[in-house]
Parts: structure tokens; C-alpha cells; sequence
């Protein structure tokens, strides 16, 4: 079987050219190709033809394609349904804010973690995405809307951390000076708090921006909204991003999802303040996006602003996140499970 080229390291390229006793500049030369969005090994003119051969008898070269574009009229984010070329779906989110184009993008089909809000979760896990199929997802969505991705946020479907190596794999790719070269610093890894994997993400040292789905403030209410926090509890997700910041120096965002009458409550807010207080983190503010088979409902306006002042009183830094997409489905699996219930 053909491999995949697009997800190897450039020295794992530079080890294949020596094993045909090919010059290893030829490595480099492949790599940046790969990495300008080429499709086929015709396209790489600076080889020979011999060598095009060659590594198109050896390799396959990955890509996507577009099931469903969705463009807000709200706000110009653009929301791509892609499908992969095993005949399952994924989804990507291209937002434009002040300082550029940001990309949120999925790690895995599916998802296992379960977090009773989100549509990801509701069809089950599926499979893990190769490197290769998250970096096609940011070199198809430039291709397609023509703008230069300067973010990228590993937000969409999946949790990231339950597919660690393809994972770092593909931020190793996407930040290499021949590739596309955005900085670890413009990436953020967002995550329902695997403790266990905040700690190899530490031990690795990669200077990700880390964000943790938190949405509650105690083990009860969040073992509800996510089960996986049955595993691994509050207390130890908070000693891990501990050791995250103090071992990279970078500070930790909490995101929490507000839900009428679940979290918002005066005693929830005065909880979280108390968790957060001294930790030396951020917290996002979210409003809910529906999903039509949940219950769940976003916060009132009211308990809201009632939850934000019990922070601004206790000194917690925060920020309210604008809610972008809202009528394209952005919610992550929004999109493909809408699709997928239409072709059943």
C-alpha cells in the first residue's frame, strides 16, 4: 500500500531519499511542495521525472474535498463540511477577527468524550485523524476561500488529546519554517481536561496556547456535562495546567459554557471565582449554541450579566466570547450530523 507522504517529518523524508540514494536537499524541496498544496507529484517541476516516478509508485498525496460551504451573513465565517477518502465527514470553521484569519479545525470523526451538549459527540467516535488530514483541512480551506490562516484553534470535532501523537505531529509540520510555518504560539490545543495528556503536553514542551472545556466549577455538575470528568476531576485537571504554565510559561484559558439553569447560578460563579482565584488564568465566557437533539438551553441575558459582575467582584479576568456563525451550523458536528440524518 502507497504511504503518506504529507504527514512525515522532513527527516523522515531526508532518511527515505538516503535510503534511494537520493540527495537529502531533495527532502526539502518535497516538503515545501507538499506544503504549498501541491496534489500530485507532477506538480514538484524542480525534480526529475525519474524521481516524480518514483515517489508516486512509494506515496499518495492526501487531500479533501468540499461536501457543504456554508458562509454566515452574520459575520463572513465560512463553515466547510469536507469529506475524507474513507467516506467519512469532518468539519472546519474559518473566522476573521482583528489580527487575521483563524482556522478551528477537527482532530477526530466523532468523538468519544461524550460532553452531553455537544453534536460532535451524539453519533459516537469513529476514528482519529492522521496529521495530514488536519493539515489538508488549513491548506484546503486557504485554497478555497483565498485568505492566509495566521491562527489555528484544534476546537472542532474531537478531543485533541485522545489523538496525541497525530496531534503533535501535525503541529510540528504546521510550524516548520518550510511549511506553513505559523508559530506554536498561534495555535491553540483546546481540551476537556485529560490530566494525564496536559502532563505529556508539558513534558514534550511545545508552547501551545492551552485551553480546557471546564463548564462547571465543581465535580458534580461537570461530571454531568462531561462525563470523562468521572476519570479525571477538577482538581486534577487544575494541578496539571498548574505544571503546564510553570513548565512553558504560558497561561492556561478556561472555557465555560454558560446553560440556563444547569451552571449560571450565583453559587456556581461564586465557586468558579474561588477555583480560579490566584491561578493565574484567563476565563472565556461562552454563550451556548443549541443543538437541536439537547435539552440544554443557552443562559438568560440576566444571569449572564448577574454571573459576570460575582467575577468583576472577585478579580477574576475574563471576556465574554462573541458568538460568530450562529446561522451556519457552527456549532462543532452541528453540520455533519444535519447532513448525515438527510442521506439516512
Amino acid at each position: 500500500m502507497k504511504r503518506d507522504i504529507k504527514s512525515m517529518q522532513l527527516c523522515e523524508l531526508e532518511e527515505y531519499f538516503k535510503s534511494i540514494d537520493e540527495k537529502t536537499f531533495r527532502a526539502g524541496q518535497v516538503f515545501s511542495w507538499l506544503h504549498k498544496d501541491v496534489l500530485t507529484f507532477d506538480e514538484m517541476t524542480n525534480l526529475s521525472l525519474d524521481l516524480r516516478n518514483k515517489l508516486d509508485d512509494e506515496f499518495y498525496i492526501s487531500d479533501l474535498y468540499i461536501i457543504k460551504k456554508q458562509i454566515s451573513q452574520n459575520d463572513g465565517t465560512i463553515k466547510f463540511l469536507w469529506g475524507l477518502n474513507d467516506g467519512n465527514t469532518i468539519e472546519s470553521v474559518v473566522m476573521e477577527y482583528k489580527h487575521g484569519y483563524t482556522i478551528c479545525i477537527s482532530t477526530q470523526v466523532g468523538c468519544k468524550m461524550g460532553c452531553v451538549f455537544c453534536a460532535s459527540s451524539i453519533g459516537g467516535f469513529v476514528r482519529n485523524l492522521s496529521a495530514s488530514e488536519m493539515l489538508d483541512q488549513v491548506l484546503c480551506a486557504m485554497r478555497n476561500t483565498g485568505v492566509i490562516i495566521s491562527n489555528i484553534v484544534l476546537m472542532g470535532m474531537g478531543e485533541p488529546l485522545d489523538n496525541f501523537d497525530n496531534v503533535i505531529r501535525f503541529v510540528d509540520l504546521v510550524k516548520h519554517p518550510k511549511g506553513i510555518n505559523i508559530g506554536a504560539r498561534h495555535i491553540t490545543l483546546s481540551t476537556c481536561g485529560i490530566a494525564e495528556y496536559i502532563d505529556k503536553l508539558t513534558d514534550y514542551g511545545v508552547q501551545l496556547s492551552l485551553a480546557i472545556s471546564l463548564h462547571a466549577p465543581d465535580d458534580t455538575t461537570r461530571s454531568m456535562l462531561i462525563p470523562y470528568n468521572r476519570k479525571s476531576g477538577i482538581d486534577a485537571i487544575f494541578e496539571a495546567a498548574k505544571r503546564y504554565t510553570e513548565k512553558t510559561g504560558r497561561r492556561v484559558t478556561y472555557e465555560y459554557a454558560m446553560i440556563d439553569d444547569v451552571n449560571d447560578t450565583a453559587t456556581h460563579a461564586k465557586t468558579l471565582a474561588n477555583l480560579l482565584r490566584g491561578t493565574g488564568s484567563h476565563l472565556n465566557m461562552i454563550i451556548l449554541s443549541a443543538v437541536p437533539q439537547c435539552d440544554l438551553k443557552p443562559s438568560k441575558k440576566e444571569s449572564i450579566e448577574k454571573f459576570a459582575d460575582i467575577l468583576k467582584q472577585n478579580g477574576i479576568t475574563f471576556t465574554t466570547r462573541r458568538s460568530l456563525g450562529a446561522d451556519i451550523d457552527a456549532a462543532c458536528g452541528q453540520l455533519r450530523r444535519k447532513i448525515s440524518q438527510s442521506t439516512e
